[in-house]
């Protein structure tokens, strides 16, 4: 099951604890929010055998009588009310006219201040995903008319989260990709596991990226090291192949002949290795000179 279905799982547990009037809104959300919400029919479709088996028990406690069966199509689990009667019932029950031209968000439906993440709830299961944290940051809900998306991002906004909409493929969609308001969203709706899946998901990422970079660091350190020691054994030999080995100073000839069989050693542990020990800026130094000998004899 993907990360979208587990956050629905997860949620559809919450109804079992909640008060009545949080199931309708709760209910209320996911129908109008789904594939049909008018007087031809109500329909819910999903993915997810779940979810569509929740909505419909949802639908049957709130109305007070069987209304849909769940059926499975192709991947889809879905239930359809096409029965006039029955669609007006729903649709009174809710609070909206059988020819309303725009369909709008009833917020009679959410009685008390706890029915609104009850409501998003709903919603989610009808029309939200939301992408594994490990790939990426991504919660979307796609709605398929313009003023409901509206009255949606209003109620999101309203509840201190930030979102964005933008228009995909004659739908209306509000998203959001900043992980802390994705994180804020989960929990509002009730999925404070999957909030803490995410956040888990952000530390590991975070201490890979910081051993990732110190690893990174260090290795070009190396690399850099490496070449600069085989510049300076170059440096030697040619000083050597030149004019001889007793011709460097009296101090650089045990620097010069450790170099020749270590370069790949920091200046640190040349330095250390020396009868005479000596600071790493002392054998930069020394190394340097003998750069400079080596590059006067080149000229």
């Amino acid at each position: 099951m993907s990360f979208s279905g587990d956050v629905k799982s997860e949620i559809c547990r919450v109804t079992e604890t909640t008060e009545d009037c949080c199931k309708i809104a709760e209910c209320y959300g996911a129908l109008i929010m789904g594939k049909s919400f008018s007087s031809r029919s109500i329909k819910f479709s999903t993915e997810y055998e779940l979810v569509a088996r929740h909505v419909c028990d949802l639908l049957e406690e709130c109305i007070g009588e069987k209304l849909c069966e769940v059926k499975k199509n192709k991947s889809k689990y879905q239930f359809e009310i096409t029965k006039r009667k029955d669609v007006e019932n729903v649709l009174y029950f809710f609070g909206h006219e059988p020819n309303q031209l725009n369909l709008r968000i009833n917020r009679e439906n959410m009685m008390d201040d706890c029915c609104y993440p009850a409501f998003m709830r709903g919603v989610f299961l009808a029309c939200g995903t939301v992408t594994d944290p490990e790939r990426n940051y991504h919660l979307e809900f796609i709605v398929p008319y313009m003023k409901l998306s509206q009255d949606l991002h209003n109620l999101i906004t309203e509840s201190n989260i930030q979102a964005k909409s933008v228009i995909r493929k004659s739908s209306y969609v509000i998203y959001i990709k900043d992980s802390e308001n994705i994180e804020d969203m989960l929990t509002y709706i009730g999925a404070q596991i999957s909030s803490l899946e995410i956040m888990s998901v952000k530390v590991e990422k975070d201490v890979r990226n910081r051993v990732n970079r110190k690893i990174n660091f260090e290795c070009a350190n190396i690399e850099r090291s490496i070449k600069a020691g085989m510049k300076q054994a170059e440096a030697i030999e040619l000083i050597i192949k030149k004019q001889g080995f007793d011709t460097l100073p009296e101090e650089y000839k045990e620097l010069a002949q450790l170099r020749l069989e270590n370069p790949d050693m920091s200046l640190k542990q040349l330095g250390e290795e020396l009868s005479t020990p000596l600071s790493r800026s002392g054998i930069k130094h020394r190394l340097d000179k003998m750069i400079e000998m080596a590059e006067s004899l080149k000229k």
